[in-house]
């Protein structure tokens, strides 16, 4: 079976034009055969692609080769398919959205893996804070985090605000791969927090060099996998919204007017038709059998017309 090679990436540096940025980076990847997303602003790049070691490692290269991205961190997994079915580049506003004017040279500190792990074994005083979305955290989260309740990265500095009494206290920042907590911690720094850290490389880069340590649980990605691979054997803390027994399997409920991510399991999926609650399924039977009428009487209308 090949190897399907995963990156994640991401930097904050000024990028001039970002219309040519894209055009001849989309190019780049697809002659190369590489699938993905990359989302490009004058802020800087944050991407995640798929491909063989060969392809993987010749767009390392490619954006390496320049400047502005030769000290650019890549934290890689194997798969054993590709997560995306296409290759996109686009141009944004922010490559990560959060609707706030900052001074991204102005972060947290760098904290390291293994000074956390020393952290977590001291007898220091320190907050561990979750900038992901609550589905994200929900599945998996370092041992007594602080996880906000937000459904997006812009709900974030609504959320800090429960912090408020806490802005002298050492708070270390984390995210999947560092891009949220390092703009999170430019956001705290300027909110007046004072002793700001974040992760180095986010979790992919801790499970990789502590695994079954601090992590609890699972670590969700924004791709066809819906969960990391680096952690395959941590036990789930979640449990199936039907029968709640320990699982950490995300879906969308198959009921459009809901498609919320929900913890099922296998059978309860196939008892509940991959729906949420009884309602939904209901909901969810009645749009099938509308869309399979609707169907039948197209082709009925067509056939008619050609008779």
């Amino acid at each position: 079976m090949n190897q399907i090679h995963i990156i994640l990436f991401y930097k904050f540096t000024e990028i001039e034009n970002p219309d040519e940025f894209v055009q001849r980076h989309l190019n780049f990847c697809i002659n190369e055969g590489l699938l993905g997303k990359i989302l490009v602003a004058k802020e800087g790049i944050n991407g995640s692609l798929s491909g063989s070691q060969e392809q993987i490692n010749k767009y390392k290269d490619y954006l390496t080769s320049q400047n502005q991205f030769s000290d650019i961190n890549f934290k890689e997994e194997i798969g054993t398919f590709s997560p995306f079915k296409k290759m996109i580049v686009r141009q944004k506003k922010e490559i990560i959205r959060m609707d706030q004017d900052l001074d991204l040279k102005k972060t947290g500190k760098y904290i390291s893996p293994q000074e956390l792990m020393e952290l977590y074994e001291s007898d220091a005083e320190f907050i561990v804070l979750d900038t992901r979305n609550n589905y994200e955290s929900e599945v998996g989260k370092f041992k007594n985090a602080l996880t906000p309740d937000i459904e997006t990265f812009r709900e974030f500095p609504e959320a800090l605000k429960s912090l408020e009494d806490k802005k002298d206290k050492k708070i270390i920042t984390y995210c999947t791969g560092g891009i949220r907590c390092e703009k999170a911690t430019s956001y705290m720094v300027k909110e007046g927090f004072t002793d700001v850290h974040q992760l180095k490389d986010g979790i992919i880069n801790f499970c990789q060099q502590y695994p079954n340590t601090l992590w609890e649980g699972k670590c969700f990605v924004f791709d066809q996998r819906l969960l990391s691979l680096i952690d395959p054997d941590s036990e789930p803390i979640t449990h199936c919204i039907h029968c709640n027994q320990s699982c950490d399997r995300y879906q969308n409920c198959k009921n459009p007017t809901c498609d919320d991510f929900i913890i099922l399991c296998e059978m309860c999926s196939e008892d509940f038709n991959g729906c949420c609650s009884q309602k939904c399924v209901e909901e969810y039977k009645s749009h099938t059998i509308r869309k399979s009428r609707e169907r039948q009487g197209y082709k009925s209308k067509e056939k008619a017309q050609g008779e």
